[in-house]
């Protein structure tokens, strides 16, 4: 398998850091988290950097990081939910490897960020106790903003399929088949 990179989007909470490190394993490739590493490098959480330093901060330091890992090549990188946002980022990914979106609906989106406080974007809503209505609000504005990029990834993944979600067997062959096609 010479030479992949996949870039591993969608909303937070949708599966990316989970799948990553099990997909890299059964396809034979090397994993990052792009938030870990920009943890790594600044010392410091996610939701720290931002009220410390700002989001612009931030996501300078993500583009930073994004393109010296896509220096390297049999990877899966599990991006930030915004990544994707930026017109350098998404076209630093469509031209060096192959962009798969995990696409979650925004009521399964509530039900696994209502209690977390480790996402800058939802922390207000969860500390205030806001009722559903504002997260799904909420979700639903940040999905709209997000999927100009997100439905232009090579691999649009459903993961709201069963109960049980897609396999992740079904996820590997699929992206295996993206690498397969003539380009």
């Amino acid at each position: 398998m010479p030479n992949k990179r996949i870039y591993l989007t969608g909303f937070m909470t949708s599966g990316k850091s989970t799948l990553g490190p099990i997909l890299a394993n059964v396809l034979g490739l090397d994993f990052y988290d792009l938030d870990k590493e920009i943890e790594k490098k600044e010392n410091l959480t996610v939701v720290e950097i931002f009220e410390k330093k700002g989001e612009q901060y931030f996501r300078d330091i993500e583009g930073k990081i994004l393109m010296n890992l896509s220096q390297k090549s049999n990877i899966i990188i599990s991006l930030g939910g915004g990544t994707i946002t930026s017109k350098e980022n998404f076209e630093l990914m469509k031209s060096a490897g192959k962009i798969v979106y995990l696409k979650v609906s925004p009521s399964n989106l509530y039900r696994r960020l209502k209690n977390k406080t480790d996402r800058p974007i939802f922390k207000d809503l969860v500390l205030n106790e806001k009722p559903q209505e504002d997260f799904i609000q909420r979700i639903k504005e940040l999905l709209e903003k997000r999927s100009v990029y997100y439905e232009k990834a090579d691999l649009i993944i459903n993961t709201d399929i069963s109960p049980i979600g897609i396999t992740v067997d079904k996820i590997a062959k699929k992206i295996l088949g993206l690498f397969n096609e003539k380009n």
